[in-house]
């Protein structure tokens, strides 16, 4: 049996506890009520349902901690400790067209002194439609169930599968996307866009990808994931190589390798 903390199970209590109702509404899909929130971005009734029950479940845990969610917004707690960050569908778009590739993602970040938000000390990235627990704790490595996971060991971008997010209706930068994907595209094995960051990341912890890069994301996207990679020996810096674009949504994740490797071509496809 593999030895975490309590906030772990906490937040996997949390995720499958929401976890029957989303598949229930998964195979209902059409039936669904939907709203427009924005450009081609889409909240249904299963997002709030999950967002509450997961939300209720953190809050008996922790009475006292905030949340920073993507449907509700953020509640605020007792400043002294941390807060959770939720995504209860990540990969809506996914789920609202019957497409099985979606997640239920957590995270916990730590106050600095003095006040703000600083590091992502837990994270979990939940599959509900496969039970696949990806889960991660700061100097405890990352794990699918009860399985370490390690970042994949290749080394040539000729080898590598690289996974991206691409901009539509209203989201990104389609002219820079194109630069990038021009410089990655003849370098690689291929390229996947399965419309969830938070999954793309928790697959780059599992090997599943070599590397990612996308921009214009939210910390509910990325928080639970970029913890994934890192603690399973990956990089994730900005398109620059550092960390100061992270909080901005700009992400290029991958093993030491690959990434340097694919560092190297987004960087010069920025600054064209």
């Amino acid at each position: 049996m593999v030895s975490h903390s309590g906030l772990i199970t906490v937040m996997q209590r949390a995720a499958r506890k929401a976890a029957p109702r989303l598949r229930r509404d998964f195979g209902e899909v059409e039936q669904l009520q939907v709203s427009r929130k924005g450009p081609a971005d889409f909240v249904s009734m299963a997002d709030k349902r999950a967002e509450q029950t997961v939300m209720e479940e953190l809050q008996h845990a922790r009475p006292n901690w905030g949340f920073y969610m993507e449907e509700g917004g953020t509640i605020e707690g007792d400043p002294s400790k941390p807060r959770w960050i939720l995504d209860p569908i990540d990969g809506t778009s996914n789920f609202l067209h019957g497409i099985p590739h979606f997640a239920i993602a957590i995270a916990v970040q730590e106050p600095k002194l003095g006040g703000g938000w600083g590091e992502i000390t837990q994270g979990l990235v939940y599959q509900p439609l496969t039970d696949e627990s990806f889960w991660a704790e700061k100097g405890r490595g990352s794990w699918l169930n009860e399985r370490r996971l390690r970042v994949s060991s290749r080394r040539d971008l000729a080898d590598a599968l690289i996974a991206t997010g691409v901009p539509y209706k209203g989201h990104g930068h389609l002219d820079r996307f194109q630069k990038i994907l021009d410089a990655v595209s003849p370098e690689v094995a291929g390229i996947r866009r399965f419309g969830s960051a938070a999954l793309d990341l928790a697959w780059v912890a599992a090997g599943r990808y070599d590397g990612f890069w996308e921009e214009d994301l939210q910390q509910w996207d990325i928080a639970a994931g970029l913890l994934l990679v890192r603690e399973a020996g990956g990089f994730v810096t900005d398109f620059r190589g550092s960390e100061a674009g992270l909080a901005k949504g700009q992400v290029l994740a991958a093993n030491d390798q690959i990434h340097s490797k694919l560092h190297k071509l987004v960087g010069r496809a920025v600054r064209s």
